[in-house]
Protein backbone atom coordinates (compact mmCIF):
# COMPACT_ATOMS: atom_id res chain seq x y z
CA UNK A 1 0.00 0.00 0.00
CA UNK A 2 1.49 3.04 -0.91
CA UNK A 3 1.06 6.31 1.06
CA UNK A 4 1.34 9.81 -0.31
CA UNK A 5 -0.49 13.34 -0.12
CA UNK A 6 -1.93 13.93 -3.66
CA UNK A 7 -3.09 17.99 -4.37
CA UNK A 8 -2.84 18.36 -0.13
CA UNK A 9 -4.77 15.08 0.75
CA UNK A 10 -3.65 11.86 2.33
CA UNK A 11 -4.12 8.94 -0.15
CA UNK A 12 -3.18 5.32 0.02
CA UNK A 13 -3.50 3.42 -3.15
CA UNK A 14 -2.58 -0.09 -4.25
CA UNK A 15 0.42 0.17 -6.65
CA UNK A 16 2.14 -2.93 -8.69
CA UNK A 17 5.75 -3.55 -8.04
CA UNK A 18 7.44 -0.52 -10.80
CA UNK A 19 3.88 1.12 -11.62
CA UNK A 20 4.90 4.73 -12.51
CA UNK A 21 3.54 7.72 -11.01
CA UNK A 22 1.64 8.47 -13.85
CA UNK A 23 0.12 5.82 -14.37
CA UNK A 24 -1.70 5.98 -10.70
CA UNK A 25 -1.99 9.09 -11.43
CA UNK A 26 -4.63 8.76 -13.91
CA UNK A 27 -5.87 5.19 -14.06
CA UNK A 28 -5.87 4.98 -9.96
CA UNK A 29 -6.58 8.24 -8.92
CA UNK A 30 -8.49 9.81 -11.55
CA UNK A 31 -6.60 12.84 -12.32
CA UNK A 32 -5.95 12.58 -15.76
CA UNK A 33 -4.41 15.96 -16.36
CA UNK A 34 -1.67 14.35 -15.86
CA UNK A 35 -0.64 13.31 -19.84
CA UNK A 36 1.25 10.49 -21.12
CA UNK A 37 3.31 11.59 -23.72
CA UNK A 38 6.35 9.53 -24.96
CA UNK A 39 6.18 7.56 -21.99
CA UNK A 40 10.04 7.32 -21.98
CA UNK A 41 10.85 11.04 -20.21
CA UNK A 42 11.17 13.20 -23.19
CA UNK A 43 8.58 15.12 -23.97
CA UNK A 44 7.23 16.16 -20.62
CA UNK A 45 3.59 16.42 -21.03
CA UNK A 46 3.49 13.62 -17.71
CA UNK A 47 5.49 16.69 -15.31
CA UNK A 48 4.09 17.15 -11.86
CA UNK A 49 5.83 18.47 -8.71
CA UNK A 50 7.21 15.91 -6.42
CA UNK A 51 8.11 18.84 -2.90
CA UNK A 52 7.49 21.41 -5.12
CA UNK A 53 10.10 19.99 -7.74
CA UNK A 54 9.03 18.70 -11.42
CA UNK A 55 9.17 15.46 -12.14
CA UNK A 56 8.75 13.34 -15.16
CA UNK A 57 5.75 11.26 -14.10
CA UNK A 58 5.72 8.72 -16.61
CA UNK A 59 9.24 7.43 -15.60
CA UNK A 60 9.14 7.93 -11.29
CA UNK A 61 8.36 5.02 -9.79
CA UNK A 62 5.47 5.79 -7.99
CA UNK A 63 6.89 3.86 -4.70
CA UNK A 64 9.38 6.97 -4.70
CA UNK A 65 6.51 8.86 -3.78
CA UNK A 66 5.41 7.07 -0.45
CA UNK A 67 5.30 9.48 2.14
CA UNK A 68 5.78 12.69 -0.31
CA UNK A 69 3.53 15.33 -1.14
CA UNK A 70 2.66 15.37 -5.14
CA UNK A 71 0.60 18.58 -7.03
CA UNK A 72 -1.17 17.71 -10.34
CA UNK A 73 -2.45 20.14 -12.65
CA UNK A 74 -5.95 19.37 -10.78
CA UNK A 75 -4.42 20.79 -7.23
CA UNK A 76 -3.33 23.96 -8.48
CA UNK A 77 -7.20 25.72 -8.62
CA UNK A 78 -8.51 26.66 -5.43
CA UNK A 79 -12.03 25.30 -5.83
CA UNK A 80 -13.38 26.69 -8.87
CA UNK A 81 -10.56 29.70 -8.81
CA UNK A 82 -7.86 28.89 -11.18
CA UNK A 83 -4.07 29.40 -10.44
CA UNK A 84 -3.12 32.27 -12.09
CA UNK A 85 -1.14 30.50 -14.36
CA UNK A 86 -3.84 28.53 -15.41
CA UNK A 87 -5.70 31.85 -15.72
CA UNK A 88 -3.08 33.68 -18.05
CA UNK A 89 -2.50 30.11 -20.25
CA UNK A 90 -5.99 30.92 -21.23
CA UNK A 91 -5.80 34.34 -21.24
CA UNK A 92 -2.80 34.68 -23.65
CA UNK A 93 -3.96 31.58 -25.89
CA UNK A 94 -0.91 29.86 -24.66
CA UNK A 95 -3.74 26.61 -24.89
CA UNK A 96 -3.63 24.97 -28.60
CA UNK A 97 -4.33 21.82 -28.66
CA UNK A 98 -3.79 21.34 -24.60
CA UNK A 99 -1.55 18.22 -24.56
CA UNK A 100 1.43 19.77 -23.62
CA UNK A 101 -0.38 22.49 -21.05
CA UNK A 102 -0.69 20.59 -17.66
CA UNK A 103 3.23 19.93 -17.63
CA UNK A 104 4.08 23.56 -19.15
CA UNK A 105 2.20 25.05 -16.75
CA UNK A 106 4.03 22.43 -13.48
CA UNK A 107 6.94 23.53 -14.93
CA UNK A 108 6.41 27.11 -14.81
CA UNK A 109 5.00 26.76 -11.08
CA UNK A 110 7.97 25.58 -9.33
CA UNK A 111 10.26 28.15 -11.56
CA UNK A 112 7.93 30.91 -10.04
CA UNK A 113 8.09 29.12 -6.44
CA UNK A 114 12.08 30.19 -7.25
CA UNK A 115 12.19 33.03 -9.08
CA UNK A 116 9.20 35.51 -9.11
CA UNK A 117 10.25 37.85 -12.28
CA UNK A 118 11.87 35.54 -14.57
CA UNK A 119 12.73 37.09 -18.13
CA UNK A 120 12.41 35.55 -21.18
CA UNK A 121 15.31 33.61 -21.22
CA UNK A 122 14.92 32.09 -17.72
CA UNK A 123 11.60 30.88 -18.80
CA UNK A 124 13.16 29.44 -21.82
CA UNK A 125 15.39 27.59 -20.36
CA UNK A 126 13.11 26.22 -17.31
CA UNK A 127 10.52 24.70 -20.39
CA UNK A 128 13.12 23.46 -22.93
CA UNK A 129 12.47 19.86 -21.95
CA UNK A 130 8.74 20.17 -21.97
CA UNK A 131 7.77 20.02 -25.87
CA UNK A 132 4.84 21.79 -27.19
CA UNK A 133 3.86 20.29 -31.03
CA UNK A 134 1.86 22.77 -31.68
CA UNK A 135 4.74 25.57 -31.26
CA UNK A 136 2.75 27.78 -28.98
CA UNK A 137 6.27 29.04 -27.26
CA UNK A 138 5.85 32.55 -27.71
CA UNK A 139 2.25 32.33 -25.85
CA UNK A 140 3.60 30.10 -23.37
CA UNK A 141 6.25 32.60 -22.45
CA UNK A 142 3.65 35.88 -21.88
CA UNK A 143 1.57 33.70 -19.90
CA UNK A 144 4.39 32.65 -17.61
CA UNK A 145 5.33 36.01 -17.69
CA UNK A 146 2.12 37.54 -17.46
CA UNK A 147 1.47 35.09 -14.38
CA UNK A 148 4.11 36.24 -12.69
CA UNK A 149 2.94 39.66 -12.98
CA UNK A 150 -0.20 38.35 -11.72
CA UNK A 151 1.22 37.14 -8.47
CA UNK A 152 3.24 40.04 -7.52
CA UNK A 153 0.51 41.93 -7.59
CA UNK A 154 -1.64 39.28 -5.63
Amino acid sequence: MLKLWVNGEAVEVEVAPGEMLADVLRYRLGLTGTKIGCNEAECGTCTVLLDGEPVLSCSLPAAKAAGRKVTTIEGLAQGERLHPLQEAFVKQGAVQCGFCIPGQIMTAAALLERESDPDEEVIRQALKDTLCRCAGYPSIIRAVRAAARSLKTG
